[in-house]
């Protein structure tokens, strides 16, 4: 059992960043890849990113690719999202998850568990 508690977001305005983080209970953070995923109003689940056990390696939305930054601190239990010149398609509720298994893969229902989610919301 792994519970995620996400952190960091807010209301800022488009161009500024924000870093989010995920922190995670238990001791085995480790043993889960780690993604980041968001959900605008009226608007199903999207993928942002996603990096391995080891955080050598990362995968992006191509809709984010150069603007977000996946990391995780496995001594902390913690993974982190840097989002930079942020725009207000942006606007959402950002959730990270934890996935157990092998395969790389950018669906929610691949995903073991997930946090209650952090608000974002970027002004023009």
């Amino acid at each position: 059992q792994v519970q995620l508690v996400e952190s960091g977001g807010g209301l800022v305005q488009a161009g500024d960043s924000l870093r989010l983080s995920c922190a995670a209970s238990g001791r085995t953070f480790s043993t889960y890849a780690m993604g980041w995923f968001r959900q605008a109003p009226g608007k199903g689940r999207e993928f942002v990113a996603r990096i391995n056990r080891s955080g050598s390696s990362t995968y992006y939305a191509d809709s984010v690719k150069g603007r977000f930054t996946i990391s995780r601190d496995n001594a902390k239990n913690t993974v982190f999202l840097q989002i930079n010149s942020l725009k207000p398609e942006d606007t959402a509720v950002y959730y990270c998850a934890a996935d157990g298994g092998n395969i790389v893969s950018s669906a929610p229902s691949r995903y073991d568990y997930w946090g209650q989610g952090t608000q974002v919301t970027v002004s023009s």
